[in-house]
């Protein structure tokens, strides 16, 4: 019965590690899809259209393997009860961050679906918590995998992934015309 369970913790774990691994790779891709879509900068390549809606299914597979990733500390055991993955500062730092992180691009997708509802300022604003989602996101990764002895095994691909990411998010706060006078837009209609 011990190999039975041990297996099957095996199992969960390496659930565990893989969803956590997807989700990081799809929120960077989401954040980097999202602001191409939002600057316009991908306009060309096909419908606005297909390029939110396929940034929103980017976000919606972020989550789904976030939850999957928390979800399974319950059945290691690792969190006593849900409250533990749904309210932050229960337990250690780089545990609150993936807790904010979700948290916060949760907070980002609802937001999507309030939009009719709400002013544009008030939506814009919530759905910019996407933002500092996705540095806690980058933190707890990094501090996991710093904890768990791993980082020099995933830091090349976390880099990877990490740096386009970063780069459109700096770009997306440069003035337009510092961007055009560099020649990486064109002039407005």
């Amino acid at each position: 019965m011990l190999v039975l369970a041990a297996s099957h913790d095996d199992g969960v774990r390496e659930l565990s590690v893989l969803s956590a691994r997807l989700a990081y790779a799809l929120m960077c891709l989401t954040l980097t899809w999202g602001v191409l879509v939002s600057t316009g900068w991908f306009d060309r390549l096909t419908g606005r259209h297909a390029l939110r809606a396929s940034h929103q299914v980017f976000a919606t597979l972020t989550l789904a393997f976030a939850f999957v990733h928390g979800v399974s500390f319950l059945l290691l055991e690792q969190a006593r009860t849900v409250a533990d993955l749904v309210i932050p500062f229960r337990g250690v730092l780089r545990d609150t961050f993936g807790v904010l992180a979700f948290e916060g691009m949760l907070t980002a997708s609802i937001a999507v679906g309030l939009k009719r509802w709400t002013s544009y300022w008030r939506w814009l604003w919530l759905h910019r918590l996407a933002y500092p989602a996705f540095v806690l996101g980058v933190l707890h990764a990094f501090f996991q995998a710093l904890a768990k002895g791993t980082l020099s095994t995933v830091y090349l691909g976390g880099l990877t992934l990490l740096v386009p990411a970063v780069t459109v998010i700096l770009l997306r706060l440069v003035p337009a015309r510092t961007l055009e006078a560099a020649g990486l837009a064109e002039d407005g209609p």
